[in-house]
């Protein structure tokens, strides 16, 4: 059984939703937990609303945003638990989708998530998180070392000069601090984390979008059980490899 953190809102629906359908046609269980236990809308831009003439570039793609509507039918998804409510022994891994409107702030900035997330590291059980969601295990601190889980680790995530910022200037002047989470860039904050910048990846300068008939556009960075990527467009690979991650290898 594989658990998906969410926030109360504002969650990326590619990023949740594609993993999600990809566990559940490799026959996995999968649950949710939300810091009240009530079902999670995603990012409404993302789902209906929408980016008017930056629908191309911004909007989520249909086949994603089918994934998304059969994600919200699940019955996992319709009576997830409360962070307070994880018992995480039951579970053998753990997701964390992103997204970047203010509804996220519940799940980036929850000590529950954090220490739900803690324990799968003690664990050394599988995680995966990708744009914002790497955003909580920066800040995720482990007692006995007093660092970030993600100390000498490496990994990826949003990036700020190619994906962020673009993002946020292309829609400032109408949505204002829409695209900015927070003051710092997703990218600057996971690398204070880190026991060196370098151990932070970018991947290709150009990003190119996966889909599901070509996940080797994406781009993903794996250290051992952590997973990471940067944005919906690295996602349907991101998919693949976390099924393979969790699978038992075959004999």
């Amino acid at each position: 059984m594989i658990l998906i953190l969410l926030p109360s809102a504002d969650y990326d629906p590619t990023e949740s939703s594609v993993p999600w359908q990809a566990m559940r046609n490799a026959g996995m269980e999968v649950r949710f937990a939300t810091p009240q236990g009530l079902p999670a809308h995603a990012d409404s831009r993302l789902v209906d609303i929408g980016f008017g003439l930056l629908n191309s570039m911004l909007m989520t793609r249909k086949a994603d945003l089918d994934s998304y509507t059969q994600m919200t039918e699940s019955n996992g998804f319709r009576q997830p638990l409360a962070y307070a409510d994880v018992d995480t022994s039951l579970f053998e891994g753990l997701l964390i989708p992103g997204g970047h409107a203010k509804g996220m702030r519940t799940l980036l900035e929850s000590n529950q998530a954090q220490q739900i997330a803690l324990q799968f590291f003690k664990a050394e059980k599988p995680v995966a998180a990708v744009c914002h969601g790497v955003l909580l295990l920066a800040r995720t601190l482990d007692p006995d070392t007093g660092r970030s889980v993600l100390f000498g680790r490496k990994v990826t995530a949003l990036l700020a000069a190619t994906m962020e910022m673009p993002a946020w200037l292309m829609t400032a002047a109408w949505l204002g601090r829409y695209y900015r989470t927070y003051k710092q860039t997703v990218e600057a904050e996971v690398k204070t984390a880190l026991a060196s910048k370098s151990d932070f990846i970018r991947g290709p300068l150009i990003a190119k979008r996966d889909c599901a008939h070509a996940p080797q556009a994406g781009f993903v960075v794996r250290d051992g059980q952590l997973l990471t990527a940067r944005w919906p467009g690295d996602c349907h690979r991101f998919a693949a490899e976390w099924v393979a991650m969790l699978q038992p290898p075959k004999r």
